[in-house]
C-alpha cells in the first residue's frame, strides 16, 4: 500500500502532466482555428472549379484532357497523408487500417506508396514496401511544395507509368470528428449521367475565349492540384482537432486522478492522526492508572 510520501510524488507528477496536456490542447486549438479557416476558404472554390471544368468537358466534344483519359498501366500510386507526431488519438491508426484495407483489395505489388508524415508509414512498413516520404521546410507546407508533390505524381500518370492515382487521408468534419478515406485523384471521371445533365442544362455550345482546349488545359491541372491541396489541409485540420480532443481527455483524466490521489492521501493522513491520538490517549490513561 502506498504511503503519504509516495502519494505526494504521484500527485506532483500528475499535476505536471496536466500542465503539459493543457498547454498542448491550447496550441492545437490555435492551430486548428487557422487550419479550419483555410479549409473553409478552399473547399467552395474547389467545388466551383470542378463544376466549371466538368461542364466545359461535358459540352465540348472536340477535346478531352489527358487527365480524363484512362491509362493502360495496371500500376497505381497511393499518397498517404498522416502525421509526423503522435498523441492524437486514433488519427494515425484509423488511417493505417483504411490503407491496409485498400491494399488488401488490390494487387499491392503494383501499388507505389508515397507518404506525407511518417506515422502510418512506420505502422505498415513491415507489411508493405514503402516508397518516398515528402518533407516540408516548415510545419505547414507552402502552395509550391504541395504543387511539387502533385506534379511529381501527375507526371507518372501522364507518361503512362501508372494508371491511377489515389490519396489516403483523414477528411475534416468537425473539431472532434474526421473520416478516414481513400479518394481517386486521377483519372478524373465524367459519368454519362453528369454529361447528359450538363448537356440538358446547357443545350447550346458556348463561344469560348480563349478556346475550350486552352480553358481545360489551364483549369484541369488546377482542379487536380487543388484536390491534393484540399486533402492535405483536411489532414492537417483533422490532426489538430484529434490532438486537441486527445489532450482534453488526458487533462480530464489527470484532474480526476489528482482528486482521487488527494482523497486517498487525506484518508491516510487522517488515519495516521487518529492512530497517533489513540496512542497518546492510551499512554495518558496508562500513566493515570
Amino acid at each position: 500500500m502506498a504511503n503519504i510520501k509516495d502519494l505526494k510524488k504521484r500527485i506532483k507528477s500528475t499535476k505536471n502532466t496536466l500542465k503539459i496536456t493543457s498547454a498542448m490542447k491550447l496550441v492545437s486549438a490555435a492551430k486548428l482555428s487557422r487550419a479550419q479557416s483555410r479549409i473553409q476558404g478552399l473547399k467552395p472554390y474547389t467545388r466551383e472549379l470542378e463544376s466549371i471544368v466538368r461542364t466545359v468537358a461535358a459540352i465540348s466534344q472536340d477535346y478531352k484532357h489527358t487527365f480524363f483519359e484512362p491509362k493502360k498501366s495496371d500500376y497505381k500510386i497511393l499518397l498517404v497523408i498522416s502525421a509526423d507526431k503522435g498523441l492524437c488519438g486514433a488519427y494515425n491508426s484509423g488511417l493505417a487500417k483504411k490503407v491496409r484495407k485498400f491494399l488488401e483489395t488490390t494487387d499491392s505489388s503494383k501499388v507505389k506508396l508515397y507518404f506525407v508524415g511518417k506515422k502510418v508509414r512506420d505502422l505498415i512498413s513491415k507489411e508493405y514496401n514503402v516508397g518516398k516520404t515528402f518533407k516540408f521546410e516548415k510545419l505547414d507546407p507552402s502552395i509550391q511544395e504541395i504543387k511539387n508533390i502533385a506534379n511529381e505524381l501527375a507526371f507518372q500518370f501522364r507518361s503512362g507509368e501508372v494508371g491511377e492515382v489515389y490519396v489516403a487521408y483523414n477528411e475534416f468534419l468537425s473539431a472532434i470528428n474526421f473520416n478516414s478515406d481513400v479518394k481517386k485523384l486521377l483519372p478524373l471521371t465524367l459519368t454519362q449521367a453528369s454529361k447528359e445533365q450538363s448537356q440538358k442544362e446547357f443545350p447550346f455550345d458556348f463561344k469560348y475565349e480563349p478556346s475550350a482546349k486552352e480553358i481545360l488545359d489551364q483549369l484541369v491541372p488546377e482542379v487536380y492540384s487543388n484536390s491534393v491541396q484540399t486533402a492535405l489541409y483536411d489532414a492537417i485540420a483533422s490532426e489538430h482537432g484529434a490532438r486537441m480532443s486527445a489532450m482534453e481527455n488526458a487533462s480530464k483524466n489527470s484532474k480526476e486522478m489528482t482528486n482521487s490521489l488527494t482523497l486517498k492521501m487525506n484518508k491516510l493522513r487522517q488515519a495516521a492522526i487518529t492512530t497517533e491520538l489513540i496512542e497518546v490517549v492510551s499512554g495518558a490513561e496508562s500513566l493515570n492508572a
